[in-house]
């Protein structure tokens, strides 16, 4: 497969980075991942404009032009890899850049960003979104600007290790007794009839995938309320959803020791994933 790297495109095992890259270093840059389908970039807009915001919030140096040519660098990387037929990820990493000595604080502001964008073919769970998957709460130890797609991931990997040896599929991270979101996702909670989820703020990611909801269930006149949940209240829920770029719209049914309502999909979650099939294709 090919990638793209600071402005040549070569396959992936020749692409290399300098040991003094900042993102190597200090985790110091922001990413993006998309989902490509049938060569068509879903809600590139929105994922462009939550780029920007990390861009401006960390000060890095990415120019304009360097900015413009991004949405044409993944539709070119699409076409070299053959994947216009296929269901396609994008991940678009850029980091502050290389610098030398090593040192904690920003470097010079003409130091180049390291620009790196790829496309692999992804394969969406089809079977767990229609069964329901298991997950388990875990305490949300991330630190206080989740709002950023930074690549200081190291929380996020601890946590998925827990899902995985627990051998279910995600977890609902707990913050001082409040559900904020999943490890790599958003969750909804449907509790006497109304959609429940974080409302924005520096302790979540606000998704793309969370977006398309939200303003599905406002055409629909589906009852959204913006407020924190307790972990106590989440096990009253009816119906309890995991959404993300690769997640889709994922029903939970049991979580811990406990079933989510009757133990399979519920309807909200059903009308959900209708609407994002109907949008992406």
């Amino acid at each position: 497969m090919n990638i793209y790297l600071n402005g040549i495109f070569k396959p992936r095992k020749e692409a290399t980075i300098s040991v003094d890259d900042r993102g190597f270093l200090f985790g110091d840059g922001i990413y993006e991942v998309l989902r490509c389908v049938n060569g068509r970039l879903f809600r590139l807009d929105s994922h462009l404009r939550r780029l920007d915001r990390g861009i401006r919030a960390l000060s890095i140096g990415l120019s304009e032009a360097q900015r413009a040519d991004l949405p044409e660098i993944m539709q070119k990387l699409i076409e070299m890899n053959h994947l216009q037929d296929q269901d396609t990820t994008i991940y678009m990493q850029i980091t502050r850049g290389a610098s030398s000595p090593r040192s904690h604080a920003y470097p010079a502001e003409e130091t180049p960003p390291t620009i790196m964008i790829s496309a692999t073919p992804f394969q969406p769970n089809t079977m767990l979104h229609q069964t329901g998957a298991h997950a388990i709460t875990v305490p949300d130890v991330r630190w206080s600007r989740c709002d950023l797609k930074t690549v200081n991931l190291l929380p996020n990997v601890m946590i998925a290790q827990q899902a995985k040896e627990r051998n279910v599929f995600g977890t609902i991270m707990i913050r001082d007794g409040i559900v904020t979101e999943g490890y790599n996702n958003n969750v909804f909670m449907v509790i006497d009839g109304t959609m429940y989820t974080h409302p924005d703020s520096p302790y979540i990611l606000s998704g793309i995938t969370r977006e398309v909801i939200l303003e599905f269930a406002e055409k629909a006149g589906i009852p959204v309320a913006l407020v924190p949940v307790r972990e106590s209240e989440v096990f009253y829920a009816r119906e309890v959803i995991l959404t993300g770029t690769t997640t889709d719209i994922q029903p939970v049914i049991r979580i811990n020791d406990r079933t989510v309502g009757d133990g399979e999909p519920g309807p909200v979650t059903r009308l959900l994933q209708e609407e994002l099939v109907k949008q992406m294709f």
